[in-house]
């Protein structure tokens, strides 16, 4: 599963920017709200929400009506997690999967799923009002929760459209509709105010490393191809079949990219571990240390 910090997504961008446009011309968004503002606004009393009952439907069809706020969430994928995160729901996550690292507090939180599967069991022993699954899920999982009373939708997000439209609908699930709507304005500043400031920018070529063994880059279709074409950057595997292929170092070093970003898929990558990989001294990214990890 990508692990993508999705609503961090602004961080990125952020970063990102820095390939083509002067540092101190980012300081014009130093006011701008961001998520850790929103983050600290949030209000989790109980209190009487207008907004319920309400029905809600995810991209894959699935509705589901909610008569009540849910204040019990489990959450089956990571950016569902920090998506909850930020709407300031975590005091309501009750349980998520090994996956979901980050915000820092989601650690705390108990795991119901791995690499093995959903503790089924135990998850509706922890009496949720929803579940939020990657994808549309397992059908047949779906289909148990659901006959436990369980309310249950499903999250896929591949471009910056769909986390926005994600965004809006878990707000409008958990009655965190203007909260969500201000993260949604806050994404769509950031990303007219960059789109500004690279119009003219010169192109730079960019590789974004989604794993290391073996080499995985981000691919045409992909998030962080969208990501980097907004910055002002040229993904250098913008022609490979499928969003996250294989790349192999020829390739790497033939097409030089000018900046490295990489996802941090384990706790010992460092930028200095990449950087003493064989071979890669031959790239400028790494020549020029250019090298972005997040």
């Amino acid at each position: 599963m990508k692990r993508f910090r999705i609503i961090a997504l602004i961080l990125a961008l952020l970063m990102l920017i820095s390939i083509t446009v002067a540092c101190s011309e980012k300081n014009d968004l130093d006011n701008d709200t961001n998520i850790e503002d929103i983050n600290q606004k949030k209000n989790n009393e109980l209190v009487e929400n207008d907004d319920f009952p309400v029905e809600v439907e995810d991209k894959f069809g699935n509705k589901e009506v909610l008569d009540k706020e849910p204040m019990r969430i489990i959450s089956l994928a990571p950016s569902n997690t920090e998506i909850l995160f930020a709407l300031g729901l975590g005091d309501r996550v009750v349980g998520v999967t090994s996956f979901c690292d980050y915000p820092e507090e989601a650690k705390s939180k108990e795991i119901v799923g791995d690499y093995s599967g959903h503790n089924l069991e135990r998850i509706i022993e922890l009496e949720p009002d929803l579940v939020l699954v990657y994808g549309p899920g397992d059908e047949e999982e779906n289909i148990i929760l659901r006959d436990a009373g369980i309310k249950v939708l499903g999250f896929m997000s591949e471009t910056m459209d769909e986390i926005m439209r994600d965004i809006e609908i878990i707000g409008k699930a958990t009655g965190k509709k203007a909260e969500a709507e201000e993260i949604i304005n806050s994404i769509k500043e950031k990303r007219d105010y960059i789109l500004e400031k690279v119009k003219d920018a010169e192109e730079v070529t960019v590789f974004y490393e989604i794993w290391h063994d073996p080499l995985m880059g981000a691919g045409k279709g992909s998030f962080m191809d969208e990501l980097i074409t907004l910055a002002g950057g040229k993904n250098i595997a913008y022609d490979t079949d499928g969003a996250y292929p294989q790349y192999d170092l020829e390739q790497l070093i033939e097409r030089d990219p000018q900046v490295y970003l990489a996802s941090k898929d384990s706790d010992d990558k460092t930028i200095e571990s990449i950087k003493l990989r064989p071979g890669y001294d031959a790239i400028s990214a790494i020549k020029n240390d250019r090298i972005y990890l997040f």
